[in-house]
Parts: C-alpha cells; sequence; structure tokens
C-alpha cells in the first residue's frame, strides 16, 4: 500500500488542524460555495480544503481588484515616485504623505487640492484613489465638466436619481478640474447635491484653481455656493499647492534638449 495515500483520521494534516469548523463555514459562504458549505462538517479534515478556499478567495480578491479599478476610471498616470517636490514653492509634504494613506476615508473627510495649473494637482489625487482602491474601496475619478454635462443631460427626475447614484455611491469620488470652466446655476445646483447627498458618508477629494472667495466667478448668480463650499470645507483637508507650471518646465526642457539634437545633427550630403 502506498503509504502517502492513507490518513489516519485522527491525525489530519497540518493544513486542516488550523481550520475551525466556524471559520470554514464563514468562509465557504463569502465564496458563494454553497455544495461545500452544507458538507462543512463532513469535509472539514480533508487535506484539499484549505487550500481550495485559499485558490478561491486569491482569485475573489483578484476579480474584485479589477472590477474596482475599471470603475475608478484613473486612465493613465505617473506614479507618485516621479512627482518633483521640489519643484512647487508651496506644498505641505507631511500633510500628503498622510492623505496617501487615505486615513481620511475612515472620518469620511474629503480633500480639497488648491493650486494653479500645471503643478501636478491631477497626478497626486489619481495616486490617491489608487492607493484607496489597493486598500479595497470603491472609487471614481471625474472632470468636473464630465460629471456636471452628464447629469445635466438627464431628461427626467428618475434618470438623474439613477445617474446621480454614480457619483453618490463610490466609498470616494475624486471631482477634478472645478474652476476651470465657469457654469450656471443649474450645474451649481447638480454638484451641490453631488456633494449632498456624500456629506459626512463618502469622502470626496476635489481638485481647483481658484481659492474658494472666487467660486462666485465659477457658479455666477448661484445661490447654493456658500452652502456649497461650507459643506466641503467641514471635516476636510486642505492641501495648498504654489510655484511655476511644472507642465511649461517639461516643455522648456524638451525645445531646449531638441534645439541640441538639431544643432548638432550632421547634414545630409547630397
Amino acid at each position: 500500500m502506498n503509504t502517502a495515500m492513507t490518513m489516519n483520521p485522527s491525525n489530519p494534516p497540518p493544513a486542516a488542524t488550523a481550520l475551525s469548523l466556524e471559520s470554514v463555514r464563514l468562509r465557504l459562504r463569502r465564496a458563494n460555495l454553497y455544495g461545500l458549505l452544507a458538507q462543512a462538517e463532513q469535509i472539514l479534515a480533508e487535506p484539499w480544503l484549505a487550500r481550495v478556499l485559499e485558490i478561491e478567495e486569491s482569485e475573489r480578491q483578484h476579480r474584485s481588484l479589477r472590477r474596482r479599478l475599471d470603475g475608478a476610471r484613473l486612465g493613465t498616470f505617473k506614479p507618485l515616485a516621479d512627482f518633483d517636490y521640489d519643484w512647487p514653492k508651496e506644498l505641505d509634504r507631511q500633510l500628503l504623505d498622510d492623505l496617501m494613506t487615505c486615513s481620511f476615508l475612515t472620518d469620511a473627510a474629503n480633500v480639497i487640492l488648491v493650486g494653479p495649473n500645471g503643478l501636478g494637482k491631477t497626478m497626486l489625487v489619481k495616486n490617491m484613489l489608487h492607493q484607496a482602491v489597493m486598500r479595497g474601496h470603491t472609487a471614481r475619478f471625474t472632470l468636473a465638466s464630465d460629471m456636471l454635462h452628464d447629469l445635466a443631460a438627464q431628461e427626467s427626475s428618475t434618470q438623474l436619481t439613477r445617474r446621480l447614484r454614480r457619483y453618490t455611491t463610490p466609498g470616494v469620488l475624486c471631482v477634478d478640474e472645478v474652476g476651470y470652466l465657469s457654469y450656471d446655476s443649474r450645474y451649481a445646483d447638480l454638484l451641490f447635491e453631488v456633494i449632498t447627498r456624500r456629506y459626512q458618508l463618502r469622502s470626496t477629494i476635489l481638485t481647483t484653481n481658484k481659492p474658494f472667495g472666487e467660486w462666485n466667478q465659477v457658479f455666477p448668480n448661484a445661490a447654493c455656493v456658500v452652502t456649497l463650499v461650507d459643506r466641503l470645507v467641514h471635516r476636510s483637508e486642505i492641501l495648498t499647492i504654489a510655484g511655476d507650471s511644472y507642465r511649461l518646465k517639461e516643455a522648456q526642457e524638451h525645445a531646449a534638449r531638441r534645439k541640441v539634437q538639431r544643432s548638432t545633427k550632421k547634414p545630409t550630403k547630397k
């Protein structure tokens, strides 16, 4: 007889001894393995059980991560390692490092990045969202203009209610580039609706190139602006970035390199 194939019921393999009936039932239920769940007591000592649970849980975690990444709509973005911390003239590095841990999600706090164009605000918030997704949270990234146009295009209150869920249900929502365009009162009301439905329930990350005192230029004649700002900044972390455009710096450096390349290029012989 092949002794490798025998098993003494009174001496189960090491993998089985680590499993309790209660934990096995819980894990099988989470994995929707109801056939095995019905036989949990009988299969508890089986040497393959721990490996089956490990494979199923690993695959479910992978699929869940893929769904969250797809739902976040992050697109392509530079990793945080590429961010030049020395370029901005003003940046609270300690606060930024803390925001990247996503600790603000615990209190459903908001995060607001304020600063001029070209300093990497979008890059930073996309990295925050990515960190949130990797930690198991649902997320969504959207340009302010895309979200507001999308909501304004709904033709009935029922359609609007359904579409609002796209922006109100994620654990963390990022609204990028508020302030780059001006909107009428209808759009201000829609942004207010999104923020109000998320208020103190889920975190919102927002980037803007204008201080809040100038938001009346973004939403002229909108009655809700003061209350909108109040709900955004309540229990929020505000990260101010100041300096010259990094994109302009990169463009100038690229132009300089191209000029050198052209000047050193040997002329083609005729």
